[in-house]
């Protein structure tokens, strides 16, 4: 049974992806995800993978989450004027 609410996640460009991992011997992967191709900040998200430097487009599943970091924007340059 389902409880009718479907969980999606949401990321923006900067942000990690981690997958946990499925069995023992295997260890949780974790990437920048570099694009956010769906609305609203949600999947599918196109992230490079930390072990392998490989790039990849997916739609996370439930043992994925993301960690968010402060994302600012680059400081507007100020244009210099006559007398100052």
């Amino acid at each position: 049974m389902t409880s009718g609410r479907e969980s999606v996640l949401r990321a923006s460009p900067g942000d990690r992806l981690i997958v946990r991992r499925h069995h023992l011997d295997e260890h949780d992967r974790d990437g920048e995800i570099l694009a956010v191709l769906g609305e609203d900040g949600s999947p599918p998200f196109t992230v490079r993978w930390e072990d392998d430097g490989h790039v990849s487009t997916l739609f996370p599943g439930s043992d994925a989450t993301v960690e968010h970091f402060q994302h600012t924007q680059p400081a507007a340059k100020k244009k210099k004027g006559k007398g100052g």
